[in-house]
């Protein structure tokens, strides 16, 4: 075998899916209602929404080509998009230009809400919902597919309404030189996954090498100044198109909320992130000096935060789970808020919101309205409210359902990555997503 064989073996996508029988097939799905039940999960769409859904993906082309006498057109930006290899919907961008004293970063995220407004089957659908939930190999998602995968995803060569945050960077502090919120029409040259953003990287011969340089330049210099200010980095070990995906994001993020908050004065959803106690950290770093190998200096247990980032970057991938699992007992719930009090404590940014997945959250979804209109809904405190139960019913029941395929002789984590399949005696699939063959 090949080394590029061999290499390709060990991927997900060269493993294959997991493989299980219908009555395994069975126990799971009667796992999933069970929790589905308990957490309110709405696993079908009514049809009223579906049928919206359908209704906004007539005449895309059209109504896109209406678009661009409102709207930046940025069709001829290079621009493209980087997502795991099985991702179902595209809803972030990116394009990049050095410049002598500052960079400039497009973030291009899409525009749900040009489809999905209060008032609409889809808006109160979303509400319900407030969030996708992702089992492995099962995803309940908060927007219909029919719309999200659609007209809402920036898939690549074709035109697509946007919601770009293009921000102006100077090189020197990688502060704000400006910041510039706007509605545009983009199109997508390629659409990446995470590997063939790293082939990139690696190969100057290969397209959107110098754009993916240059942003991984820009996204590195971000990631080491957040841990240098105190920002808690839990995966230390994160590759390159990870990287850039999430600093650029939480940059854009970071940009939107500064906006909201300092340039308007207006409420929104912020994202809350409170401290542990003294006592908290204290038993956290405690219960981390005692694991083998790994060291925190004394004069570091004033930074928690930089302590554990420093216990992290040496510790062994044994270590590395168990600092983490320290971390996160003493860590409070993160909560959305229409004030930003308080801040993020993990993230030390003293204003920070979502705003990069209005497909899957509804405090995206509901931030990407308060930009645009400039107006707040009147029950923002109740939606806070709402967006912060059902994420933690969501993270609560992926949590059960991964114990329960531990219980089951089944790896979590082979089955996310892999996804699954139904078998019968002779190794036949019977059903490619898992699902038990209907009676």
């Amino acid at each position: 075998m090949s080394d590029d064989s061999q290499a390709y073996a060990g991927t997900a996508e060269g493993q294959g899916p997991v493989e299980i029988d219908a009555e395994l097939a069975r126990h799971l799905q009667n796992k999933r209602e069970e929790l589905f039940k308990e957490f309110e999960i709405r696993d079908q769409f009514p049809p009223e929404v579906l049928s919206e859904a359908r209704t906004r993906t007539e005449g895309v082309h059209e109504e896109i080509e209406d678009e661009l006498e409102h709207r930046q057109d940025l069709r001829d930006l290079t621009t493209w998009t980087t997502d795991p290899v099985d991702a179902q919907d595209f809803d972030d961008a990116l394009s990049i230009r050095e410049n002598d004293e500052t960079y400039t970063l497009w973030v291009h995220i899409a525009d749900v809400t040009h489809y999905v407004h209060p008032g609409s089957e889809m808006w109160a659908e979303a509400v319900k919902r407030g969030n996708t939930v992702y089992l492995p190999a099962y995803t309940i998602h908060m927007l219909p597919p029919a719309l999200a995968e659609t007209v809402c995803s920036l898939v690549p060569n074709e035109d697509r309404l946007a919601h770009t945050v293009e921000m102006e960077i100077k090189k020197d502090t990688l502060s704000f030189e400006s910041i510039d919120i706007y509605k545009s029409v983009i199109h997508s040259d390629e659409r990446l996954t995470y590997t063939q953003c790293e082939n990139r990287l690696d190969d100057p011969e290969l397209p959107l090498h110098e754009e993916n340089a240059l942003v991984f330049d820009l996204a590195d210099q971000l990631h080491e100044q957040r841990k240098e200010d105190g920002s808690l980095v839990l995966n230390p070990s994160r590759d390159r198109a990870h990287t850039i995906i999430e600093e650029c994001m939480l940059k854009a993020n970071k940009a939107v909320t500064h906006e909201l908050m300092w340039n308007r004065g207006v409420e929104a959803m912020y994202r809350v992130h409170p401290q542990p106690t003294p006592d908290q950290w204290d038993k956290a770093l405690r219960e981390i000096t005692e694991l083998d190998g790994v060291s925190i200096k004394s004069t570091s247990w004033d930074e928690p935060r930089k302590a554990v980032n420093d216990a992290l970057e040496s510790a062994n991938s044994r270590a590395l789970n168990k600092i983490q699992r320290a971390v996160l007992k003493v860590m409070p719930r993160a909560k959305y808020m229409n004030d930003p009090f308080g801040g993020h404590y993990a993230l030390n940014f003293d204003i920070y919101g979502h705003f990069t997945s209005p497909i899957r959250r509804l405090s995206d979804l509901i931030n990407h309205w308060i930009v645009h209109e400039n107006d707040v809904p009147e029950d923002l405190v109740e939606l806070c409210d709402r967006a912060s139960d059902r994420q933690k019913d969501a993270e609560t029941a992926e949590r059960l359902y991964k114990q329960f395929l531990q219980e089951v002789g089944l790896d979590p984590y082979a089955v996310n990555n892999r996804g699954i399949v139904t078998v019968d005696d002779d190794g036949d699939v019977i059903d490619e997503n898992g699902l038990p063959p209907s009676e």
